[in-house]
């Protein structure tokens, strides 16, 4: 199976910018759920895990960066959320790891961005600079759910300039709960900087016309959320 060069990428864009010179708060380009235009997602029964050699030394070396700065899954899913959109989008799933096991190994230390691009050979890029600040007070953990199964719940909407694991097609966007499913730490927190924050985690149903507005009906999603992500609807 041919695996293609890895491909050159513009620079990095934060945000986008009005007429009026404001600076508007955008979703990653990665929160690609509930979006158009795509086309179809390739995918075959028989696929093999690793199509080439350099995506399994790709995983391992993501593991052994990872396990090295004591990254959380919350901080590694976020040096992706924070490749250029351009990279993004032409790059294979297995090219953002490596660009994110670059990425952590350069900001944590282990490696200069320098000292990295003279053992490539060429260019190197890596993601784009983190936007959000540091979490020091968290508020302590949320022990009891505040929602059970049966309750009508709204997402909040808002836009955070860090890593979140709520997509942006349900922000704003009605369900009811119909589970809940034990208390986890919050990746919102984890990601940026030490602390630690545990919610309850509940799967809410959302009615695919009220997602999509496009007449479906008798279509539903289910998406996993924390507690702080919800309100009573």
């Amino acid at each position: 199976m041919e695996c293609s060069v890895l491909p050159r990428c513009r620079p990095f864009a934060a945000a986008a910018e009005g007429q009026a010179g404001n600076v508007w708060l955008v979703d990653g380009v990665h929160d690609l759920g509930g979006m158009q235009g795509f086309g179809a997602v390739g995918h075959s029964p028989a696929e093999p895990a690793f199509r080439c050699r350099w995506e399994a030394v790709a995983r391992a070396l993501m593991q052994v960066v990872a396990g090295a700065v004591q990254a959380s899954g919350g901080e590694f899913r976020h040096s992706i959320e924070r490749m250029e959109p351009g990279h993004y989008l032409t790059s294979s799933y297995y090219e953002h790891w490596l660009t994110a096991a670059a990425t952590l190994a350069v900001e944590h230390g282990l490696v200069t961005h320098a000292e990295l691009e003279a053992r490539a050979g060429g260019r190197f890029p890596l993601s784009g600079p983190v936007l959000a600040p540091l979490v020091a007070g968290t508020g302590g953990d949320l022990a009891q759910p505040r929602f059970a199964a049966g309750d009508r719940i709204r997402v909040r909407e808002w836009h955070p300039p860090g890593h979140t694991r709520c997509p942006q097609y349900v922000r704003g966007k009605a369900g009811v709960v119909v589970r809940v499913d034990g208390i986890h730490s919050v990746p919102d927190v984890e990601a940026h900087g030490g602390a630690h924050r545990h919610e309850p985690t509940y799967s809410i149903r959302f009615d695919a016309a009220e997602l999509w507005g496009d007449g479906q009906r008798g279509v539903s999603v289910h998406v996993d959320l924390w507690d702080s992500y919800l309100e009573r609807s």
